[in-house]
Order: structure tokens, then C-alpha cells, then sequence
């Protein structure tokens, strides 16, 4: 196996959709793998496109929301450096169910949809794979919705941030209307509520983007346990 193909192979290892498959099959999908480069601000595809594969990033943020016909854009996840999108148009066939525009410069692994579907019939332990993230996306819709019910907006907003901060460090970078749609509050809520912190010292804010200083006092304010 060339050496290009055996760092592809590493950086899947450690995604946590590719590590539970043996090495093997981790170079097998290597091998159909395609680099994708995306510049800031660029659509890597919208609703309603064909799909054509799978996508796992390897550095940078992209956002998947949606655009209704009054120009108004819904985002309903921000992914990062490690996560997997474009798994369900992968797996039926049909159109894409929401845009994905990066927010930065974004490196990505690009598997087509033809040579994947190859694999996941030839390899049992791949379509479990796949099973086990669409069922971890159902549970994370689920507790968003319960969220939304039970939870005040200043909880929920805090608790999206510390999801991203988990994921991506201390900085944090998202706009106030992309942390609104998150959280499923208004814009104005969430500068409100991001201005208190700043004074309370738990963050400061950057144009499109936020810096945590107190990931403790973040920890109480979405009502989590410290780790």
C-alpha cells in the first residue's frame, strides 16, 4: 500500500464512523477515497442535488442547515475535523436532504456512492457502521427536541457551545445566527446572552467566533456534570 494511501487510512482509523473496522477493510476504503479541498464560504452541495457519496472531514467546519424560499437559512448542525456527513442521500439513492457550505477552509475524504455501495454488500461490518450513526443522529434529534421542550434558551444555548467546544477546543467558531438556529432561539436571545457571559468572564467574542475562558462555569450553565 502506498504511503498516501496508508495516511488515509490512519486518519479514518481514528474518525469515529471507520475504527471499528478492521484494518483490512480500513485500506480497502482507502483506497476509493478522493481528496476534496473547499474554500470558505464555498457549497459543497444543496438541497435537492443528486448525491454522489460520502464525505468525512479531515480539517476545517461546514455547515449543514437549509434555505427556505424567503432567503432565510436554517442551520442544523455544524461538523468539523473527524465527523461524516451525507450518509443518508448515500445509502437511498434520492436527493440531499440539506446544504452543506463550508465555513472555512475545509480538507476533506470524498467516497462515491457507486464503489461504497460495493463495499457495504461485500463488508457486513461497514453496513453496521452505518446503521450505528444513523441511529446515534435519531438520538441526537430526539434529545434536541426534548431540549427544546423542557429546556430555558440560555441552557440550550449553552449547551450547543459546549458541544462545539468539545469537538473543536476553546475557540469556537460559529456566527450568532448559525448558534440561534443551533440552539433554537432568536438571534437577539443569543447576543443577549452571550454579552452577560462575556461580562461574567466565561467568553469573549470575535467577528464570527468565540473564545471559551471558563469551560467550568460553561459546564454549569448547560446544567452538566465536570468532567
Amino acid at each position: 500500500m502506498n504511503e498516501a494511501r496508508q495516511r488515509i487510512a490512519s486518519l479514518l482509523s481514528a474518525n469515529p464512523f471507520f475504527s471499528g473496522l478492521v484494518p483490512g477493510t480500513l485500506d480497502r476504503i482507502a483506497a476509493i477515497c478522493r481528496p476534496h479541498h473547499l474554500a470558505a464560504r464555498t457549497v459543497l452541495f444543496l438541497k435537492g442535488d443528486t448525491s454522489d457519496g460520502l464525505y468525512a472531514i479531515r480539517r476545517g467546519l461546514v455547515r449543514i442547515g437549509t434555505t427556505d424560499d424567503l432567503g432565510q437559512q436554517m442551520t442544523m448542525n455544524v461538523l468539523g475535523g473527524g465527523d461524516v456527513f451525507g450518509e443518508i442521500a448515500l445509502l437511498d439513492g434520492r436527493s440531499r436532504t440539506a446544504d452543506a457550505v463550508a465555513i472555512e477552509d475545509t480538507e476533506m475524504f470524498f467516497l462515491p456512492r457507486r464503489d461504497f455501495l460495493g463495499l457495504l454488500n461485500s463488508e457486513p461490518s461497514i453496513a453496521l457502521q452505518v446503521i450505528e450513526l444513523l441511529c446515534a443522529r435519531l438520538r441526537d434529534l430526539i434529545e434536541r427536541m426534548e431540549e427544546t421542550t423542557f429546556l430555558p434558551a440560555g441552557t440550550r444555548l449553552a449547551r450547543r457551545i459546549l458541544l462545539l467546544a468539545t469537538d473543536y477546543g476553546a475557540e469556537v467558531h460559529a456566527s450568532q445566527d448559525e448558534l440561534a438556529a443551533l440552539a433554537g432561539v432568536t438571534r437577539e436571545t443569543v447576543n443577549r446572552q452571550l454579552q452577560s457571559w462575556k461580562r461574567d468572564g466565561v467568553l469573549s467574542l470575535g467577528r464570527g467566533r468565540l473564545t471559551i475562558h471558563d469551560l467550568d462555569g460553561l459546564r454549569r450553565l448547560a446544567r452538566t456534570e465536570a468532567s
